[in-house]
């Protein structure tokens, strides 16, 4: 007789993995910015990403814990055996499998080469290649949304605003008054008075008779939030700088800016953001490319980049116009009027400062702001980016990568609205 043994179907691994916790995890290694070594764990000016390395960043972020039951991975990662190094594969493929599912990543094969006649052995149209290892990936627009989303929502998380929601339909008005209360007029206040309140007082105080007596502690004013539009552009330094000393700053600021991205459009759709990247010179980037942008071996043409700004806040049309700027080094190049790029790392350039400091005041008369947030605290740059702030009566935050996002932020927020009465 045959008998037939039933077990409880307990499901894949993988499946029971959060994919929106590990795509958080994945976070720094999906936004690289070209910062690679052998010292740091991560080779320089690599913009290709392999399957091979997207599956060596899931092994480190299963373990970090908590993604599988604590039991599992310690059978999957301390087994030395054939089967148990088996199973860990499967789990991270299928983890890969989900991910290219549900649209956050897309795979693409590289082209084909066959090698030179010389080198192929007779009868062969070339030898065997793991193209396995060789397959390289993408991230989709869908991930650089939700990787805005995420760093936003941590970032409003410690400034006290966790209420800020990814599917939050509020829309902010931009440009009127938003909502209002009523309080007790002021000396030097616009005598926009609420009628009603004011009556109730009088009425209140001297009864309901005809005339009504109005005396100065009566009056009620009507104070309401104005909501003021802002276009803004980004200037993102992406010269080498921000990748030396054994530490990433362009990921962070990367990071950052998606936030501001994501803020902006979810909250503030009548405001714009435009990003424009600076280094030998300056150019416009689309915002959809934020993610996928690598730094370079570049000099930091600071001038070139307010050049390109300005450019853009003539054209916009808004209550205010600022330019915020995160950078970490010295302006270090210059485009001259024949096209050329002058380049000088060594110090700072008068020729250099001189001229960027012009560009500087040339933004002032244009009404632009400019905020700067310093990545360094050399006594030079710090003295520099003071200057910046002093002649465009801008601000200049010295931060770090680990809160930049947070002073970025409540800068941003806090010009949004003012009290008018």
């Amino acid at each position: 007789m045959k008998y037939i043994r039933y077990s409880r179907y307990t499901g894949e691994a993988a499946d029971g993995v959060d994919l929106e916790e590990l795509m958080k995890r994945l976070g720094d290694f999906l936004l690289q910015s070209g910062f690679e070594s052998q010292y740091y764990g991560v080779s320089e000016f690599d913009p290709e990403k392999t399957m091979e390395a997207l599956r060596q960043a899931i092994l480190r972020a299963l373990e970090e814990g908590d993604l599988v039951p604590e039991d599992l991975l310690e059978e999957l990662t301390s087994g030395e055996t054939p089967k148990s190094q088996q199973q860990l594969q499967e789990l991270v493929d299928r983890l890969i499998e989900r991910m290219m599912q549900e649209g956050y990543i897309n795979a693409t094969q590289p082209p084909q080469i066959t090698a030179p006649p010389e080198k192929t052995p007779r009868g062969q149209m070339g030898g065997p290649r793991d193209t396995q290892n060789q397959t390289r990936f993408e991230i989709t627009d869908k991930t650089i949304d939700f990787l805005g989303f995420k760093t936003l929502k941590d970032l409003l998380g410690s400034l006290g605003k966790s209420s800020f929601g990814r599917h939050d339909t509020r829309e902010l008005a931009t440009g009127v008054e938003s909502g209002g209360i009523s309080r007790p007029y002021e000396f030097g206040d616009t005598l926009n008075l609420d009628i009603g309140a004011t009556l109730f007082n009088a009425v209140r105080r001297e009864g309901a008779r005809v005339p009504i007596d109005l005396d100065y502690p009566d009056l009620m004013v009507h104070q309401c939030e104005y909501q003021s539009s802002c276009a803004t552009v980004l200037m993102l330094d992406c010269s080498h700088s921000m990748i030396l000393y054994g530490e990433d700053r362009f990921t962070p600021a990367k990071r950052v800016a998606l936030a501001l991205s994501h803020l902006i459009r979810t909250q503030y759709p009548g405001d714009s953001l435009h990003l424009v990247l600076f280094h030998d010179s300056a150019e416009e980037m689309p915002l959809a490319e934020l993610a996928r942008v690598q730094v370079g071996p570049y000099y930091t043409n600071t001038r070139e980049g307010l050049r390109v700004a300005q450019r853009i806040l003539s054209r916009q049309k808004k209550d205010m116009r600022q330019i915020v700027m995160i950078t970490d080094g010295k302006p270090s190049a210059l485009t001259l009027d024949d096209g050329r790029i002058y380049k000088n790392a060594f110090g700072l350039d008068p020729l250099v400062v001189t001229q960027t400091l012009e560009e500087v005041a040339k933004c002032r008369k244009a009404g632009i702001l400019i905020n700067t947030f310093m990545l360094a605290s050399d006594y030079t740059l710090v003295h520099f980016v003071q200057k910046v702030a002093e002649i465009c009566r801008g601000k200049a935050y010295f931060t770090t990568p680990y809160n930049l996002g947070q002073y970025l932020l409540m800068d941003y927020m806090s010009k949004k609205t003012r009290n008018i009465h």
